[in-house]
C-alpha cells in the first residue's frame, strides 16, 4: 500500500524533458504493456486510452524547457477526448508502470466565515488545486554526458579530428551476413507482391 502522497505549494517537482526523452517515455510505455499484457487483454495493462492521456500530458501540457506539468483532469480528459473517470485510471496505471509521478499541488485561500458571536471574520483554508506531474526519462543520465542530441554543442566540427574509419572486411559466409541477405531478400519479394497488387 502508498504511503501519503507529498503536498507541495506553488508549482512542485519539474523536470525539464526535450522531444527525444518525450519519444522515449512514450516507447517505454508501449513496450512495459507488452511484455505485461495478460490473456484476454488486446493492448495490456496501458490501452489505448491511457496512452492517449499520456501523449495530452507529454505534448500538450508539460513545458519542455521548465519541466512544469500541472494540468487538472477536466484539461486532460479534454485534450484526451475521454472521460474524467479514464484519467484517473489511467494516472495509477502510467505510475505502476514507471511512467510517472505526481504531487498533490496545494494553496491557501483567504475566507469570510462568521465567529461564535455572529461577527464575519476572515480565515485561511488550504485547498488542492491539481497535480503536479513528473515523467521518468527511461534512459539513465549520467553526469557531464548529454541525455539526447539535442543538448549538443551545435555547430559544424573541426575536419582535422574528423579521420575516415576503415570497414571491416565482410565475410559473406558469416551468420549475419546470410541472415541479413535473407531478409533482404524477403523485402524485396513482400515490395514485389504489394507493388502487383496495387497495380
Amino acid at each position: 500500500m502508498r504511503g501519503r502522497r507529498e503536498k507541495v505549494f506553488g508549482p512542485g517537482r519539474a523536470v525539464p524533458l526535450d522531444r527525444n526523452a518525450k519519444a522515449r517515455i512514450t516507447a517505454y510505455a508501449r513496450a512495459w504493456t507488452a511484455r505485461n499484457r495478460q490473456p484476454g487483454q488486446h493492448k495490456g495493462p496501458i490501452t489505448r486510452a491511457f496512452l492517449d492521456v499520456l501523449h495530452a500530458l507529454l505534448w500538450g501540457f508539460h513545458n519542455s524547457r521548465s519541466g512544469c506539468c500541472f494540468p487538472s483532469y477536466e484539461r486532460i480528459a479534454e485534450m484526451a477526448e475521454c472521460a474524467r473517470s479514464t484519467v484517473a485510471e489511467a494516472l495509477k496505471v502510467l505510475e505502476w508502470a514507471g511512467v510517472l509521478s505526481w504531487q498533490h499541488r496545494i494553496t491557501r485561500i483567504r475566507e469570510a466565515c462568521t465567529d461564535l458571536f455572529g461577527r464575519t471574520t476572515w480565515r485561511w483554508r488550504v485547498i488542492r488545486t491539481s497535480n503536479a506531474y513528473v515523467f521518468r526519462d527511461p534512459q539513465a543520465t549520467v553526469s557531464g554526458v548529454p541525455a539526447s542530441k539535442s543538448e549538443n554543442r551545435t555547430g559544424t566540427l573541426d575536419p582535422e579530428i574528423l579521420r575516415p574509419v576503415q570497414a571491416p572486411a565482410v565475410d559473406p559466409e558469416s551468420p549475419l551476413e546470410r541472415a541479413l541477405a535473407r531478409f533482404a531478400a524477403a523485402v524485396v519479394a513482400k515490395d514485389g507482391i504489394e507493388q502487383g497488387a496495387a497495380g
